[in-house]
């Protein structure tokens, strides 16, 4: 269906939605979801087209997927999908057709085309064009599933793929890490059955629930404690002397301190004292604040009045609740690790 035709009748649906029969709302929904469906295989043609005639520059970004990340709702890995379809159905255009009519949703139209371009390596290339016709037969129409269509490629991978069993295969095996945009890291992996098992003996003694001393039950879920259990394995790893590493570095934690962090909270320390908190330093005015004004003295000890024991030291804490025996927390040492407060701190990595 032409473009131009889809919009027509989504705008002539201006009916209110609670007026509609039943037999309109079963209609109604039907047709916008196809309609949807053809919209989504217009975007994945204009995209195909941007990839091809739109430079980088005026796109203003290293392809497709980073400016409709940037112009629309759309997250990075569905944009990323929708470019991997573009350039891959531009390659088989009978994928290309079933899409672009509507028969064929794009879950199932990306299973097959990466059926289509990784095939096994043991299958001959009519035998290809024949499995891909029969999966796109398979996958046509509202009664297509994705787990039998899964299954059928299974199959031929297994039957075509290798001589090994599945199991033994080692050259299937995959592992996938992105960036999520809230900052987390996403793992998807398949391995061989060694691999796996060497993975789940180093997990197991690690993933243990670790009650509380009064028997409280441990209230990580078993999931929780894999992944507690995964960064315990790559702190020992990380931690280990004969391991290999890049560019002759270890990890390690760069600590970036702004200097216009620190001249605020000098600012907001003096304020805070100016404003009849006691003539002391501002201690009392929270962690940070007395981390960034203390005086190096590590041995003043304020009195009631506000005013230093040691003649060394011209200001006491300023707080009446602080006995005369309260010593003060020496926090220059903190400061010493990256000099003059202003510039990059460097701490090693020390281990777990």
């Amino acid at each position: 269906m032409p473009v131009e035709r889809t919009f027509d009748t989504l705008h002539g649906m201006t009916t209110a939605i609670w007026q509609l029969s039943e037999d309109q709302l079963l209609a109604a929904a039907a047709e916008v979801s196809h309609q949807i469906q053809l919209l989504e295989a217009r975007r994945i043609a204009l995209v195909a087209e941007i990839d091809t005639r739109v430079s980088r520059e005026k796109l203003g970004f290293p392809g497709p997927a980073g400016w409709l990340t940037s112009t629309t709702l759309l997250s990075a890995g569905k944009a990323n999908k929708i470019l991997a379809l573009a350039r891959g159905m531009a390659a088989f255009p009978d994928i290309a057709d079933a899409v672009n009519t509507g028969v064929m949703s794009l879950d199932h139209a990306a299973l097959i085309l990466d059926f289509a371009e990784t095939p096994p390596k043991d299958l001959p290339e009519e035998g290809c064009d024949m499995a891909r016709a029969a999966l796109i037969k398979a996958a046509t129409g509202p009664d297509a599933r994705t787990s039998p269509l899964r299954a059928a490629i299974t199959r031929l991978n297994d039957l075509y793929g290798s001589n090994k069993p599945p199991a033994e295969d080692t050259d299937r095996n995959e592992l996938f890490a992105s960036k999520t945009l809230n900052g987390r890291l996403a793992l998807k992996g398949d391995f061989d059955a060694v691999t796996g098992e060497k993975l789940l003996t180093a997990l197991s003694p690690l993933t243990e629930p670790r009650p509380a001393v009064d028997g409280t039950q441990d209230p990580r879920s078993p999931a929780k404690r894999r992944a507690d259990a995964f960064g315990q394995i790559l702190d020992h790893y990380l931690a280990s002397s004969d391991r290999p590493n890049e560019g002759g570095d270890k990890p390690h934690v760069n600590l970036h301190i702004r200097l216009k962090d620190l001249t605020d909270l000098r600012n907001t320390a003096a304020s805070t004292g100016a404003g009849g908190n006691g003539s002391g330093s501002g201690s009392g005015s929270g962690e940070n604040t007395g981390t960034a004004t203390e005086s190096d003295c590590s041995s003043s000890v304020g009195d009631r009045s506000g005013s230093g024991k040691g003649g060394h030291c011209g200001s006491g804490n300023g707080n009446d609740s602080d006995g005369a025996t309260a010593p003060t927390p020496d926090r220059g040492a903190y400061r010493d690790l990256f000099g003059d407060g202003t510039s990059v701190g460097w701490l090693p990595w020390m281990g777990p």
